[in-house]
């Protein structure tokens, strides 16, 4: 097929690398159109609990019923290897592409963290390269027949966030993180402005780490404030999908690669999450 695209003169400006450019379009088209809804988890800084957003968001969906798919594509912070205790699952290649790893809770679940040799191993690679790879982990990922796809998105608005939303531009929408605090709202503005620039709808806003919960008395105290998330996305025109308090079972169940959902689901903030995810089916599959 490659030979005919050279040769054919009705096809004038049409190369060998614009024609491998279709295929790999058609490619990840027939791909991600096997999956029913996309969701993407975003930031606009590190640090504010983004991947143990996405990964808990996936199992509650998961436990619904619904088959469910995480994709972790942040180069430099692959966190859900360790949060779903996989790390050093080995990652097995066919003819027709790779095949995702299973969690225990039966998602399918696939990582750049899974191709270092070495969880401290740095990722040390100029754009054109990382954006090849995303564009495999999208197109060459066997994820079969998925109601969900969640996507962990890089903090930020670069280059590689911005890749991953013109490869799937059919997304059905965007989660933003934030924590209560003024520094993190501001950069969390521009990830809110980047998805209107793009055209991804906005699923809503979480507060994380929106109080801590004494565990010994239950009060809460507002270590970085309370209710910036709200306000912000109030202002912005979003809406406000709720707030996840500071639990130290979340990191408990973080390290011990269990989430936090299944593992403390009577909890406030697995309450919540639960909640979260719920009003995120209803919003997607009321659109379909």
């Amino acid at each position: 097929m490659e030979e005919d695209a050279k040769s054919c003169g009705g096809c004038a400006g049409t190369g060998p690398s614009k024609f491998q450019e279709m295929v790999e379009q058609e490619e990840l088209k027939d791909r991600m159109g096997k999956i029913k809804h996309k969701i993407l988890v975003m930031s606009g800084k590190g640090g504010v609990g983004k991947s143990t957003i996405a990964a808990n968001l996936a199992v509650a969906l998961s436990k619904t019923g619904k088959a469910v798919g995480l994709l972790d594509v942040d180069f430099h912070g692959p966190s859900i290897p360790t949060l779903l205790r996989l790390e050093g699952k080995p990652v097995y290649q066919t003819e027709e592409g790779f095949i995702p790893v299973e969690s225990s809770l039966g998602m399918k679940v696939m990582s750049v963290g899974f191709f270092l040799r070495d969880q401290d191993d740095a990722v040390v690679w100029r754009g054109p390269m990382k954006i090849g790879f995303l564009k495999q982990l999208l197109k060459d990922v066997l994820w079969g027949e998925q109601d969900y796809l969640v996507i962990d998105f890089p903090p930020g608005t670069g280059d590689e966030p911005l890749s991953i939303t013109q490869m799937i531009p059919e997304c059905d929408g965007a989660v933003i993180v934030t924590t209560p605090q003024n520094l993190a709202l501001n950069d969390v503005r521009k990830s809110i402005n980047f998805c209107r620039r793009v055209n991804i709808p906005i699923l809503g806003v979480i507060e994380n780490l929106s109080g801590f919960v004494c565990p010994h008395c239950q009060s809460v105290v507002d270590l970085f404030k309370k209710g910036g998330g709200e306000d912000m996305a109030r202002k912005m025109e979003v809406p406000f999908l709720g707030r996840i308090p500071i639990d130290p079972r979340i990191v408990e169940a973080s390290d011990s690669g269990e989430p936090y959902v299944s593992a403390c689901d009577n909890a406030e903030g697995a309450v919540i999450l639960g909640k979260i995810a719920k009003h995120i089916m209803d919003t997607v599959e009321t659109k379909s």
